[in-house]
């Protein structure tokens, strides 16, 4: 017979134990990710500050979205500082402990995505942004989107 390692536990015990609420794990991991999207979306702004990211959006996707949290739009004056904005919030995402990081576009950079899962950031040079016009499309009311 094998022997239980575990604490014995009173009746009185587990009828307390059993009247509190659980949290889902949808619940659970909502409240968890939500601080983390938070610290994520704080460290990429500071980081395109940094690299000089011009005209930089953020977008609040909670309720909008069930992908991510945020979306943030920005642009980089050439190919070049596009690359570079994109280099340095990718690694900035890895330092931090993200480790599912998705990077598109970088051989061009015209427009790279960053998907780090709580946020997604776009870095556009000047007339791809304005071609694209992704703000537009994210935060206009979805009444006028059906116009």
């Amino acid at each position: 017979m094998s022997k239980s390692v575990l604490p014995k536990v009173s009746k009185a015990a587990t009828k307390t134990a059993t009247k509190t609420p659980r949290k889902t794990s949808t619940e659970a991991a909502a409240l968890k990710a939500q601080p983390d999207a938070d610290k994520t979306l704080n460290m990429i702004l500071s980081r395109l500050d940094d690299m000089k990211a011009e005209e930089t959006v953020t977008i609040d996707l909670r309720g909008k979205s069930a992908f991510s949290d945020y979306m943030i739009v920005t642009t980089g004056r050439a190919n070049r500082h596009v690359g570079a904005i994109a280099e340095n919030v990718t690694k900035a995402l890895k330092e931090t402990g993200i480790k599912s990081v998705h990077v598109e576009g970088l051989p061009n950079c015209d427009w790279v995505l960053i998907d780090s899962g709580d946020v997604i950031v776009h870095v556009f040079r000047p007339e791809v942004r304005e071609f694209y016009n992704l703000e537009r499309l994210w935060t206009q009311n979805p009444a006028a989107a059906a116009i």
